[in-house]
């Protein structure tokens, strides 16, 4: 889809959805809305319907799975939350859409989210939670819906693969190479999104101070197949770790790590003889900011990940971001995020060694309009450049519509 007949689309759906009475909203919230015992039990239903429309040039940009150079994305993401009680609470989120990823595929119906939380004390020291959820890792996965996120594609560390290849195993430092001819969706991205892991995690806050730590089945950099315990279970477990401090209300300064592997069973038989899944791990240290000022919003974050190869040793990249977002009204706000990567070289197996994979940076600006209190557009356009051979460079743009419920 061109990006005229794309954007004249968004606009009919927003002068639709912008006439809506609020009023209805309300019926729909009351509607969707329930309680029993005593108002003891509270669930409510809530969601969003996103509209989205790439235009990009080849190869594919992030984790976009299309051989083509344009994409139209829709979804519908519900959501589900419970309280029961003073001490406990239960949440989900479904999503019908053609994969977690935006791709070219038949639709399906997939649950994301579904954890039950214990809260013992109410001033929220200590808080326990078993299921499936975003990592605790940085402060992105906390803002990543449609309706938080100033933009529309996530960070280029969240979503730009990189040469590590988690279901299979290079028989030696030359064959670790990403192939320009394979599709990205192959490969892995140092974080991939918001890394909806299976597990356990205890979380809780005391003063200025927060914390966080959990045990995943599955590794910060796991495509969405290896979040579920059923598919990927917990013998080789990963664990994650975030402190925080919030010296005051404008700032949230955090800490990170994470360890765990990364390969996926079907590449168990390649390994070397003696070596399991859990031989070869990923680390990752990372450091994240929040700043706010009146209608100015920062966030940045650096992430040091390594992953441990069979058969070549080593592969450490750093990758960080700096975004802004500025509210020039209630309702326009606009951004821009500065996004790199760097590789460090890798041994080649003949005592000297290679990069493992191509320094790159991407710009991404957008702006954004919310017409009501449960629609928002979005458009975005963003530049990559790598800065080693080829030294290709790309430009993409995308737009989005947002109805919230």
């Amino acid at each position: 889809m061109k990006p005229v007949p794309l954007l004249g689309f968004c606009l009919v759906s927003l002068s639709a959805a912008g006439g809506t009475s609020e009023a209805f909203f309300d019926r729909l919230d009351q509607a969707l809305t329930v309680s029993g015992f005593d108002d003891q039990v509270r669930a409510r239903v809530s969601g969003l319907v996103d509209v989205e429309g790439y235009l990009f040039e080849q190869p594919t940009p992030g984790l976009l799975d299309t051989s083509r150079d344009s994409l139209v994305n829709p979804r519908l993401t519900l959501f589900l939350d419970t309280q029961i009680g003073a001490h406990w609470y239960a949440f989900a989120q479904a999503r019908v859409d053609r994969g977690f990823d935006p791709a070219d595929k038949t639709a399906e119906i997939r649950a994301d989210e579904y954890a039950l939380r214990f809260t013992p004390w109410e001033d929220g020291r200590f808080n326990l939670q078993v299921g499936k959820a975003a990592a605790v890792t940085g402060n992105w996965s906390q803002r990543h819906l449609s309706w938080d996120n100033p933009f529309i594609t996530a960070p280029l560390l969240y979503e730009n693969v990189t040469t590590i290849y988690d279901h299979e195993v290079p028989a030696k430092a030359a064959e670790f190479v990403h192939g320009d001819d394979e599709p990205n969706y192959e490969y892995n991205p140092v974080v991939w999104g918001p890394a909806y892991g299976s597990g356990i995690t205890a979380s809780g806050r005391a003063g200025k101070f927060d914390y966080a730590v959990e045990l995943k089945n599955s590794a910060l950099s796991a495509r969405p197949e290896s979040w579920d315990a059923t598919e990927i279970g917990f013998d080789d477990p990963t664990y994650n770790a975030r402190i925080g401090y919030r010296p005051d209300m404008r700032w949230n300064l955090g800490v990170s790590g994470s360890a765990g592997p990364y390969l996926r069973p079907e590449a168990a038989p390649l390994l070397p003889a003696g070596h399991g899944i859990g031989d070869h791990r990923q680390f990752v240290v990372a450091q994240d900011i929040r700043f706010e000022l009146h209608h100015l919003q920062l966030w940045a974050e650096v992430y040091e990940s390594r992953f441990e190869v069979p058969n070549v040793g080593d592969a450490d990249v750093v990758a960080y971001y700096i975004e802004a977002k500025h509210k020039f009204s209630t309702r326009f706000f606009a951004a821009l995020r500065w996004n790199q990567q760097l590789y460090a070289p890798v041994p080649d197996g003949k005592g000297g060694t290679f990069a493992w994979d191509r320094d790159l940076w991407r710009i991404d600006a957008a702006v954004g309009f919310r017409f009501t209190a449960h629609t928002q557009m979005k458009l975005q356009y963003g530049f990559l450049q790598e800065t080693a051979a080829p030294r290709r460079a790309g430009s993409s743009i995308a737009a989005q519509f947002t109805l919230r419920f």
